[in-house]
């Protein structure tokens, strides 16, 4: 049997879905799976009965905050600590295990990294349990994941996983000893080859040998299993089912408290804000480029830059059919994992909306008006942002469910400072970008993003901003901290505190006479200020009516562009609990929310 403990981890709820996927790429091989709570499992009585059956215990860990293990996991990670320091255990109470370990974190917090991981691996390794495969990590911060992502991480490793259960499966001894892995310079199996079981000597050696540094069953040289070349790799896996089971396989799991109940965390604030249904929102881009290179880049600047388009381009219908079968195998990961609503799964297989934010600048594709057609066609919204420095392209557009700006400082010097565009003429490029978005009859929006100690002194400049550009919308939202980076100097003492946004957000809101603030999402540290137009006897209609939308465009279309329309043709009532003031926050009363303890907040910087 294959012991499966899977812990979810709060930096990311996939880790449920890998312990599903693991389960049924296991099931395809014909090999028994089964998934079971990590919280039921009581490993004083059931652990050390692992070790005579032909159990293999896969330990996918995650690490919470400040290196803990998540609530459901703690008591497993603190009986497994004491045991392996317990003299009445013993150093071979666990002879016979075993295990491998996946760790899943985000190297960011450099302090606290995959330490739940490396610690199971090493207690298990103190009590004489025996692994069949290096210890492998997933990484959330995608500038450093060795393989893009945490998906990816997690592909990589469960390919490499997988070849080894079928030694196992077929009576080999397991996998090859990690001290000879490590010695090896190619990265590569050889061919017929396989490895023997066996346990460290030193606690020293396997701390060494625990590292990620292990590459046997990728087919490059180098320290990365290319993304495109994870399909070949798992379709041999799957052709090559062993004829006789020798071992059986148990997926363990473990949840956040409260998230059993079947219930599902809020919805992103464009729900709040605009009714977007969060789990039928695709983010995507049509171009990686951008022509800025801002302190807050969630990619760290690991993007092409460039004031014009100099790339290969695909066609606009190969990128949105990429784009909306990636997203769905996405959705897919998560299909029977314990907590997830079975309408809301199936609901988000069916795209109703695209965010193009996701890096870059999408404006620079040559193509953005076929992408916006087709999106369009298949009665997808579309939410365009703009970095405000491509001004002619802007008036270009056709109708945009929503088109943004970033507006990311109200003043030449912190504009440079904060975006540090590729433009000399940059400054010029942004106020007529401003202009531009003006001219727009559908909806607009300026998007500020509030560094502390940067940009949040500039009220007048940013109201004189606001009235060149007449924006339908303004959404305040403080900066994420997206981790270290040499390309920046942002630190977590740059994110300004919720009552700080809102502090400034009344400000603004009180030197803009046609504005008043409409809409809170307290946990994106978001609100929204809203052009009085869309307060109709008395209420607010900030929420867009999709359908309408779409039948509007399609009439545009057929006119030839002749057929006009305007943002107030397509609003919609603002539902109360988004409202600013409502005791909700922003929080959909049909979702749940899970608070997190409290903390002193050190708002002296207001």
């Amino acid at each position: 049997r294959v012991f499966l403990c899977c812990d979810v981890c709060v930096i990311s709820r996939c880790v449920q879905g890998f312990a599903a996927e693991l389960s049924e790429e296991v099931k395809t091989l014909g090999i028994p799976s089964e998934v079971i709570d990590m919280k039921d499992y009581d490993p004083d009585d059931q652990l050390a009965d692992e070790c005579t059956s032909r159990t293999v215990c896969v330990f996918i860990v995650a690490t919470y905050t400040d290196g803990r293990p998540t609530e459901n996991a703690q008591w497993f990670c603190k009986w497994l600590e004491e045991a392996s320091t317990d003299f009445r255990y013993g150093k071979t109470y666990l002879k016979g295990l075993r295990y491998a370990v996946l760790g899943l974190g985000n190297s960011a917090y450099v302090g606290h990294y995959n330490t739940v991981g490396k610690n199971v691996d090493k207690w298990l390794w103190m009590l004489s349990g025996v692994r069949i495969m290096t210890r492998g990590e997933g990484d959330c911060n995608v500038v450093k994941s060795r393989n893009g992502s945490v998906q990816d991480d997690f592909l990589a490793w469960k390919a490499h996983f997988l070849r080894r259960l079928q030694a196992l499966a077929r009576g080999d001894s397991g996998s090859r000893s990690s001290k000879s892995s490590c010695m090896k310079t190619d990265g590569a199996d050889h061919e017929g080859e396989e490895p023997t079981l066996t346990n460290h000597s030193s606690e020293e050696e396997l701390m060494e040998t625990s590292s990620d540094e292990e590459q046997s069953d990728e087919r490059t040289s180098g320290s990365v299993v290319d993304v495109e070349d994870l399909g070949n790799l798992m379709d041999s896996v799957k052709k090559s089912k062993v004829p006789e089971t020798h071992v059986s396989v148990i997926v363990f799991y473990s949840f956040i408290k409260g998230e059993r109940k079947g219930s599902s965390r809020g919805g992103c604030y464009k729900h709040t804000f605009y009714g977007i249904e969060s789990h039928r929102c695709m983010e995507t881009t049509p171009s990686l480029a951008c022509a800025n290179k801002c302190v807050f880049c969630w990619r760290h600047h690991t993007n092409p830059v460039g004031t014009e388009w100099l790339w290969k381009m695909d066609p606009a219908e190969k990128i949105l059919e990429e784009a909306m079968e990636k997203h769905q195998n996405m959705i897919r990961q998560f299909k029977g994992v314990p907590g997830v609503l079975p309408e809301r799964y199936q609901e988000g297989l069916a795209i109703k909306h695209c965010a193009l934010s996701l890096v870059g600048e999408p404006i620079m594709y040559p193509e953005i008006n076929t992408f916006l057609r087709l999106l369009h066609s298949q009665r997808i919204s579309s939410f365009l942002v703009t970095n405000a420095q491509f001004p002619q392209e802007i008036r270009n557009l056709v109708p945009v469910t929503q088109l943004y700006v970033s507006v990311d400082a109200s003043t030449k010097d912190s504009l440079k400072k904060i975006d540090r565009p590729l433009f000399k003429d940059f400054w010029p490029r942004f106020l007529d970008s401003l202009r531009a978005l003006g001219e727009k009859r559908q909806r607009t929006v300026y998007r500020l993003t509030l560094v502390k100690a940067w940009n949040v002194e500039e009220m007048q400049s940013y109201s004189e901003l606001i009235a060149l550009g007449q924006p339908d919308f303004i959404e305040v939202k403080g900066v994420t901290y997206c981790g270290e980076s040499s390309a920046s100097t942002l630190t977590m003492a740059n994110v300004p505190w919720h009552q700080e946004v809102v502090a400034f957000v009344r400000q603004l809101a009180d030197m803009l006479p046609q504005y008043e603030i409409a809409c809170e999402h307290e946990h994106s540290n978001c609100l929204l200020i809203a052009h009085t137009k869309f307060k109709v006897d008395g209420e607010w209609r900030t929420w867009i009516d999709y359908e309408r939308f779409q039948e509007l465009v399609e009439a545009h279309e057929a006119s030839g562009g002749t057929r006009s329309f305007s943002a107030l043709d397509y609003m919609s009532q603002t539902p109360h609990w988004a409202l600013f003031g409502a005791q909700e926050q922003g929080f959909d009363p049909a979702d749940t929310r899970f608070q997190r303890r409290n903390k002193t907040k050190d708002v002296s910087g207001c």
